[in-house]
């Protein structure tokens, strides 16, 4: 048997030899998941296969699993190895979890129980949990399924779940009761895990099934995905990518131990590339599943894809579940994902009846899969970001600003953005300035920011990865009273 890795070895060396055996040895895979000859089209998938190749070597990525899908034609075609100390190679029907992708996956759910007259996203929370409670008593009633859906709910997002089990999300709504707001519901998008996590106990309450029997039955069983999972016992009996990261002698190493998320409306899927490349493609559609079943409407599909609310200081918005941007005037819809060293990337432009999957098992995935998307929009519809379009983050995954942004030749003052933001329970930011930069600190190594745009910085090395968006939020006064880290925000205080 060959030997694709020892912990000895170089780590080029090593991407050199997988990449090499990927292309060759599974040259075949990709033949079988590809049913269109076009030259053309088959040039520019082996052109993204070699760039993948080749961020693979660059960042260190272990395993890659890739699809894209073009007017209802797939190609698909797995990288690398599963796993360094137990290797296998990935195929397209390696499991891998997607993370924060199965938000969509929990709004997909909700909107095909909104066709069944089950539930209705503009109403309150309380219309399904009648003892929903967080700490501010207006928030508790006026927030609704639909802010759950949009991370608007106006509450911190990264809280810890204990796994109970089948009571996991009862539990931890539960023990949402003290937990202050940093925005009114609606008022400020910020990534919110915890919003997602009621949004799952929703689906519980409503179908009395637990999340795990709930997803299975309004979607995986419909949409056909035949290895589409909740739990880690069943998501790794099959071939599975486990996550990886570097280790400080610069070797690569296996995250142990490793299961999936216990919010699973958070982050809790696990699926292959088949499974999750065919998702995409019914998000595309007409809301019909390949056997014929109309497991959504046409409106629902629509709906889940239109702008909701705008991700102010950028242009960015969110639909039910889907992140939106748009380049060149065309509308494109992703989620990512991030779980202890797998980056995973979901997008659609349905305009262009096109749909891609990326997903890696190495922490720093995440560049490779921004680096390629931005590559494959590009080369297949001439799509890419204008400079300094105003763009920010969390879809789900970490971006660089700097792939499209530059400074401003003339910093804004900076007295205004000066200040102490607070997201209880977790902590809070403090921003500082000197003559020329805002200095943010936040549990960690303070880091410098640039401003590129109108309230918008990045990071600059070396305490932050360079490119990291920070934004500052305005209130209705005009006033600077949010700072969004990486997606997530801090309310000014007084103090």
């Amino acid at each position: 048997m060959l030997t694709l890795y020892n912990q000895h070895m170089n780590r080029r060396t090593f991407f050199s030899v997988s990449s090499s055996l990927a292309a060759g040895a599974l040259a075949s895979n990709c033949a079988q998941n590809s049913h269109d000859t076009s030259s053309a089209a088959d040039g520019k998938f082996e052109a993204i296969a070699e760039l993948i190749e080749r961020k693979m070597d660059e960042y260190g990525v272990v395993g890659v699993a890739f699809g894209i899908s073009k007017d209802g034609i797939s190609r698909k075609r797995g990288f690398g190895i599963t796993n360094i100390d137990n290797e296998q190679q990935v195929t397209t029907n390696t499991v891998f979890p997607i993370a924060s992708i199965s938000k969509t996956v929990v709004a997909t759910a909700i909107m095909r129980l909104r066709d069944l007259g089950q539930i209705d996203v503009e109403a309150p929370v309380r219309a399904y949990l009648p003892k929903f409670k967080v700490k501010d008593e207006n928030a508790s009633k006026d927030v609704c399924i639909w802010h759950l859906l949009t991370h608007t709910p106006g509450w911190e997002g990264q809280l810890p779940t204990p796994d109970r089990g089948p009571k996991t999300l009862e539990e931890f709504t539960k023990g949402l009761g003290e937990l202050p707001q940093l925005a009114k519901p609606g008022e400020v998008w910020s990534y919110n895990n915890a919003g997602f996590g009621v949004a799952g106990h929703v689906l519980e309450a409503i179908t009395g099934n637990t999340i795990d029997e709930a997803l299975k039955k309004l979607v995986f069983e419909p949409l056909g995905l035949v290895r589409a999972f909740t739990l880690t016992g069943e998501a790794m009996s099959h071939r599975f990518a486990f996550p990886h990261r570097d280790i400080d002698n610069g070797e690569t190493s296996v995250v142990r131990p490793f299961k999936l998320h216990a919010n699973v409306s958070a982050g809790g899927c696990a699926m292959t590339l088949d499974d999750l490349l065919h998702y995409a493609e019914f998000h595309l559609g007409d809301g019909t599943s390949e056997s014929g079943q109309q497991v959504l409407t046409q409106e629902s599909v629509l709906e889940m894809r239109t702008p909701r609310i705008r991700k102010q200081p950028t242009a960015d918005a969110m639909g039910l579940g889907w992140h939106i941007r748009t380049l060149d005037g065309v509308l494109t819809a992703q989620h990512g994902g991030t779980l202890a060293g797998h980056c995973l990337h979901t997008q659609l432009i349905p305009e262009r009846n096109l749909a891609f999957v990326i997903l890696t098992n190495h922490r720093e995935g995440w560049r490779l899969n921004q680096d390629v998307a931005n590559v494959l929009l590009n080369t297949y519809e001439q799509l890419k970001l204008d400079p300094n379009q105003p763009t920010g983050g969390n879809r789900g995954g970490s971006e660089r600003m700097t792939l499209h942004a530059e400074p401003l030749h003339t910093q804004p003052p900076l007295a205004e953005y000066t200040g102490r933001y607070i997201r209880p329970p977790v902590g809070e930011v403090l921003v500082t300035a000197d003559d020329k930069h805002l200095t943010v600190e936040s549990g960690g190594d303070p880091y410098q920011v640039t401003f590129w745009g109108k309230d918008l910085t990045y990071s600059l090395p070396p305490r932050a990865y360079t490119g990291m968006p920070v934004e500052f939020i305005r209130d209705a006064s005009e006033q600077v009273n949010w700072i969004r880290v990486n997606g997530r925000i801090a309310r000014k205080t007084a103090g």
